[in-house]
């Protein structure tokens, strides 16, 4: 079997994801903007390489596929685990006649503005919204729910380029540098207040084997807006207690609406101060910002395979239970430069004990991070949930990365 990985950047946790695909047997491509050595060169020789300038072009990944395929015979899968270029890689698919998501579901889980047209057809809860292509446009919009509003990409992912905008005034500079027209739309949202969740789920031909939930703290909205803030997240251990049981049949039905065939996903989704539901947004890939591996550590089974063997084979093996809750708490320095100094980090690493299971520490010299996850990490796990949340209390509250510029 020929298998395409497209990836745009040869960083982070790729490596796992190649190891698992090699494992499988298969004749394995990569597809890349970086370059081969970016990755272990004990892999080089274990795998075919085509490098390209933009990876959200499709005609150019249509050329890699051809030129691969001229090589080593007809590609019989090609994914990403990367959001911006799931309809570029669904082109290839329909072009080549390779088996996988097509671009119009690509584009029901891509365009966001479509995305929730979709889902308000059909009953499902998700904040009002317009992908707005004038700013008349938005301030009709404006008229309608009133301040705040979220402004962000009809193509957006991980919060970039998001924006919540409080007042008339500070809409007017937005769309004075950010102007909404038909070729360049805007997603325009009222602003949904709420504890933000994330739902993941693994479905073959329609059919959902599998699901997980994460709970943020606070939204990554309000963490990007508060430098200061010190963002964690957690797995909780109790994903099929009663009180999710709404999200599990709201998420399913939305999964269902948008046409997942075979896959993962990540939906986006907040409870609100009644009780009720609001999606987000949701996405035809895995999840990042460490709950991928976060589901690895809460499992004790390995969703690297796992995800590989959902793509290649259109097989998925769920884990018997839920072992361990597991918690993320970022930690991020005030203000920009770079890393000057850690403080509290080996005192809570040594509280920790054996609830440590990963970290990431900020290095003195690293430029400080631009997304909510900031300069490292540190990750715990624990049968019960609330000590979970306990450990993560006192990473953000000793834990101090001071910055330099």
């Amino acid at each position: 079997m020929f298998v395409v990985f497209v990836v745009p950047f040869l960083r982070g946790d790729v490596e796992l994801f190649l190891q698992a695909m090699l494992n499988f047997g298969v004749q394995l491509a990569v597809v890349s903007q970086d370059p081969l050595d970016r990755i272990d060169e004990g892999l080089h020789h274990r795998l075919a390489f085509w490098r390209v300038s933009n990876s959200t072009d499709t005609e150019e990944l249509i050329w890699a596929a051809r030129g691969l395929q001229s090589q080593f015979g007809r590609i019989d899968r090609i994914f990403s685990y990367n959001e911006q270029v799931q309809v570029p890689v669904a082109e290839v698919r329909s072009r080549l006649d390779i088996a996988g998501i097509q671009p119009d579901v690509a584009l029901n889980f891509r365009d966001k503005g479509r995305m929730k047209e979709r889902l308000r057809s059909q009953g499902l809860p998700c904040a009002r919204s317009v992908a707005a292509v004038s700013p008349e446009h938005v301030w009709e919009f404006v008229e309608l729910v009133g301040f705040p509003i979220i402004v962000k990409p009809v193509d957006g992912a991980a919060s970039q380029s998001t924006y919540r905008v409080e007042s008339g005034e500070d809409l007017h500079s937005l769309l004075q540098i950010n102007q909404p027209s038909w070729g360049h739309p805007l997603q325009i949202e009222e602003f949904v207040t709420g504890q933000e969740h994330s739902f993941e789920t693994a479905t073959v031909h329609g059919r959902h084997l599998w699901h997980s939930l994460t709970r943020y703290n606070p939204t990554p909205l309000d963490v990007m807006r508060n430098p200061w803030i010190q963002w964690r997240m957690i797995v909780p251990r109790e994903i099929d207690d009663p009180m999710y049981n709404d999200i599990r049949e709201v998420g399913e039905r939305a999964l269902d609406v948008l046409g997942m065939e075979t896959g993962f996903s990540h939906m986006e989704w907040f409870r609100r101060k009644d009780g009720s539901i609001a999606i987000g947004e949701v996405g035809c890939r895995p999840p990042g910002s460490q709950i991928f591996t976060s589901m690895n550590w809460a499992n004790d089974f390995d969703l690297y395979v796992e995800w590989c063997r959902l793509m290649i084979f259109d097989q998925f093996h769920p884990p018997a239970e839920r072992k361990y809750a597991v918690g993320t708490a970022f930690l991020r320095g005030l203000g920009g430069g770079y890393v000057k100094s850690v403080q509290g980090l080996d005192y809570v690493m040594c509280q920790l004990g054996d609830m440590l299971v990963e970290w990431k520490a900020p290095e003195a010299g690293q430029p400080a991070g631009v997304t909510y996850e900031g300069e490292g990490y540190v990750m715990v796990r624990h049968p019960k949930t609330e000590a979970v949340e306990e450990a993560l209390e006192l990473i953000v509250n000793n834990v101090r990365v001071e910055l330099n510029r």
